[in-house]
């Protein structure tokens, strides 16, 4: 069984699988792929989008060629954990595009942004703009310099 969904077998995981690796194929293309009809597959997928297996279909860019060759990892420590301050961290990280990813984690920093830019300039822009919106303790940025494994499929 993973996570709610307890009807999960060796079929939904060789969709899911062929999936992540390229959603845009075509359910003719998948079906064949995986042995089933198209209507057996629509099925099956339509079972595991109502189930939130399925979260959507997205495509990945290379965030380079579009202009933001600089991925950096922002580690944050606050004093304050009231739901009220997570509530407008929550409202103000959330209002920064080159936030991309957010994370509430355990250890001796409290969140972690994964944050996309242009250059150190533009990376600088977005920092400003989070330290005025929010009061933070410790903020230690970590600039990449290269990723070795950058939305690696999930494991099935």
């Amino acid at each position: 069984m993973i996570g709610i969904f307890s009807d999960f077998d060796k079929i939904d995981r060789l969709i899911l699988r062929a999936l992540q690796r390229d959603s845009s194929r075509s359910q003719r293309a998948l079906a064949e792929d995986v042995g089933l009809s198209q209507n057996a597959l629509w099925r099956r997928l339509k079972r595991l989008q109502d189930s939130g297996i399925i979260k959507g279909q997205t495509i990945r860019l290379n965030p380079a060629d579009i202009g933001l060759g600089l991925t950096v990892f922002v580690m944050i420590r606050t004093r304050n954990h009231s739901a009220g301050w997570l509530a407008d961290f929550r409202r103000e990280a959330l209002a920064i595009p080159n936030i991309i990813d957010i994370y509430r984690i355990a250890g001796d920093y409290d969140y972690m942004l994964k944050v996309v830019a242009a250059d150190m300039n533009d990376f600088d822009r977005v920092y400003q703009r989070l330290i005025e919106k929010v009061s933070l303790e410790t903020v230690t940025s970590l600039v990449t310099m290269e990723a070795i494994a950058d939305s690696r499929d999930l494991p099935l």
